[in-house]
């Protein structure tokens, strides 16, 4: 009885310390204000098993180890204060107090965190437990009962009127264990009518989670020998609607068997969600450091040299240079759920030879934060599915969109989608959105429900420009500049923003390099190739993209005014009165990417006018290759003009860059007068 005492003061004692007993008299004011009787009362409390230890061992122990009790001291603890402090004007019983524990965290020791990758689950104690998952699938809101009043049928028995007879919800509980029929009288063993008027619902919401290496089975990692299964986790009240699917969390939780005849299954019961912040490496090798000590001479040296080297262990270095840098800056412009629509960096390279491309784009894959590669016959966005656990709602199953969240999603050959596939990826290309229809019927809802979900992944894509249209093209209609999509429709494409043409140098065939390639990498198989692949591993690359994916850039007044005066100046030149501008009006977001994601290449933290150089660059050609040539008359391979063999084809390669800056500014002023001094931003 002393020990039950002590363990009640140091609870009152925690809870003035916490803030818990103010949180309890606000919670009473508010049943105060509705001026009604509830059968129960439910408080939630955040608890902080470190504070408790160091107040009380014995109080921070049964919290952690015997949550079923602590729980019980705590209803102790807040219907002793309710009444001895008057909070509640009618009078309350004790078991009418529900209280909530929600552990904010667990101690650092492996016996208090659960790996979801390991098996067999289910044997070990039931108690908090911490565990880190990604979630894949999760329902739609439903309602569960939290309390529910019983009274004896026997009129003479005194639990046929008052509080005596009250259930509430307990992990695990399916919702026959709260509300039954076959409850009897503990008085006198008649049974129990259940009083209706008098129950308390509360929200509830299931989520799946998986562990995070589960995505290499879909990714282009080497799959392991591991079983990953997924975890239903049951949210309920304040936490609903508290997970996004596609990201990473860490969760405290209570695991439950929940007893569904004839089997049971195991659940986790969430008490505390906290989003995971992955931190950026702060360091770069040794090989990249001194090259950007060497090129800092030259804004485009560094990103140039990378880009050339990037890649060597699928093909040479100097091969498809433009498509490498922009693979590269669209792996730096995934910074995870970033609301802004313009980071987004989608490619869609136009190729002879869709293999060497496929290779190139599954290595590079790799190096994303999170990397989807979406098998064809896989669902693309999302699925629904009705739920397993009693709550007849449905359940909303994560695409490879959406688990690619904050990365990117490979969609491969755009020949082998159908057009209704195509018809749904371009118009999420162009809202960053996907709408979910849930028909009502088939899932026990009053009215048809229509859910959206956030996009926050680039998608990269790849079509062979050699197999014909699906519609025949006539030949007055081709305009002199533009090149032939293939499959892809042109309405795909303007949604994809950014179109690479892998065109093969003047006087090579990339036959015959890869072929070589290929011989070298029989004979000496996992052996480095080429001095490149030797001073920049694999590794290194990743290191640099990570860093440079945390880096935060500003746009300076050179840079801002270069690309609006070209998106000005371009949607003059190719506007007509029938059809109005060829260009878009997300391009000016494509080039401010293309720009922001240059400068974060060459580590730097402020948009020069160089980097809109590129951008522009990049941009002009993808437009010529949809829509034909303007007044702008730039080469097809500008941002790489010249093999970089040695320094004096770089210094070749920054003259025309040079070049190509200035006659940039001269159509800049020459469509747009006013740019010089002042441009209007659309």
């Amino acid at each position: 009885m002393e020990d039950l005492l002590s363990l009640k003061e140091s609870i009152i004692i925690y809870l003035d310390r916490s803030g818990g007993l103010n949180k309890l008299i606000k919670a009473c004011s508010s049943f105060k204000e509705s001026q009604q009787m509830e059968a129960v009362y439910r408080f939630s409390f955040d608890v902080n098993p470190t504070d408790v230890v160091e107040l009380d061992a014995r109080l921070g122990d049964c919290i952690l180890h015997d949550p079923l009790k602590a729980t019980s001291l705590f209803q102790s603890v807040c219907y002793l204060s309710i009444k001895a402090l008057s909070l509640i004007e009618h009078t309350i019983t004790e078991n009418q107090v529900n209280v909530v524990l929600k552990p904010t965290h667990m101690p650092p020791f492996p016996r208090y965190f659960l790996d979801l990758s390991e098996f067999p689950r289910g044997y070990g104690p039931m108690r908090p437990l911490e565990m880190v998952g990604l979630v894949i699938a999760m329902t739609r809101v439903s309602k569960y009962t939290q309390g529910a009043r019983f009274l004896c049928t026997e009129e003479k028995c005194p639990s046929s009127r008052g509080f005596h007879h009250i259930r509430v919800h307990a992990p695990g509980a399916t919702e026959s264990a709260t509300v039954r029929s076959d409850f009897i009288c503990f008085l006198c063993s008649s049974p129990l009518r259940e009083d209706m008027k008098s129950r308390v619902l509360g929200d509830k919401q299931l989520v799946e989670l998986v562990h995070v290496r589960a995505l290499d089975v879909l990714g282009v990692h080497d799959p392991s020998s591991l079983r990953f299964q997924s975890v239903t986790l049951f949210l309920r009240d304040e936490l609903c609607n508290s997970m996004k699917i596609g990201l990473v969390y860490r969760v405290v939780g209570i695991p439950a068997h929940v007893h569904q005849c004839p089997k049971v299954t195991w659940s986790i019961e969430a008490c505390s969600i906290q989003a995971v912040k992955f931190e950026y490496p702060c360091l770069i090798s040794d090989n990249f450091q001194a090259l950007l000590a060497a090129s800092a001479c030259s804004p485009w040296r560094f990103s140039a040299i990378i880009a050339n080297s990037f890649g060597s262990a699928v093909l040479p270095p100097g091969l498809y240079s433009t498509l490498k840098l922009v693979l590269l800056l669209s792996l730096v412009q995934t910074e995870g759920a970033n609301p802004d629509a313009h980071n987004h960096l989608d490619v869609l390279a136009l190729t002879s030879d869709t293999l060497i491309i496929d290779r190139l784009m599954t290595y590079s894959l790799s190096l994303a934060g999170r990397g989807i590669r979406h098998p064809v016959t896989g669902e693309l966005f999302a699925s629904l599915s009705k739920d397993e656990h009693g709550a007849g709602t449905a359940n909303i199953h994560a695409g490879s969109a959406l688990l690619a969240g904050g990365g990117v999603c490979l969609l491969g050959d755009l020949m082998c989608y159908k057009r209704d596939r195509m018809d749904t990826l371009q118009s999420v290309l162009e809202s960053r959105s996907v709408s979910v229809f849930i028909p009502g019927k088939k899932y026990g809802e009053d009215a048809d429900q229509q859910l959206s979900f956030s996009i926050q992944c680039n998608f990269w894509a790849l079509a062979d420009a050699a197999v014909p249209s699906r519609k025949p093209i006539k030949p007055d209609s081709v305009v002199l500049g533009s090149v032939e999509m293939g499959p892809v429709p042109p309405q795909v494409a303007e949604a994809f923003g950014l179109v690479i043409q892998c065109r093969d140098a003047i006087g090579h065939h990339p036959l015959l390099p890869m072929t070589v390639h290929t011989l070298r990498q029989a004979i000496s198989p996992g052996e480095p190739l080429y001095p490149a692949s030797m001073q920049f591993t694999t590794q290194d690359y990743k290191e640099l993209l990570a860093y440079a994916r945390g880096l935060k850039v500003d746009m300076s007044p050179e840079a801002e005014k270069m690309i609006h005066g070209y998106y000005i100046s371009s949607r003059r030149v190719r506007s007509d009165f029938s059809q109005g501008s060829s260009v878009s009006v997300t391009s000016i977001k494509l080039m401010i990417a293309l720009a922001q994601a240059h400068a974060k290449l060459n580590l730097r933290t402020q948009v020069l006018e160089e980097d809109a150089v590129i951008a522009v660059l990049l941009c002009e050609n993808s437009v010529t290759l949809k829509h034909g040539a303007s007044a702008l008359v730039i080469p097809p391979d500008a941002v790489f003009p010249c093999d970089l063999c040695d320094l004096d084809s770089l210094r070749r390669r920054d003259l025309t860059l040079e070049e190509f800056h200035q006659q940039i500014l001269h159509f800049v002023y020459t469509y747009t007068p006013g740019a010089a001094t002042h441009i209007m931003e659309e």
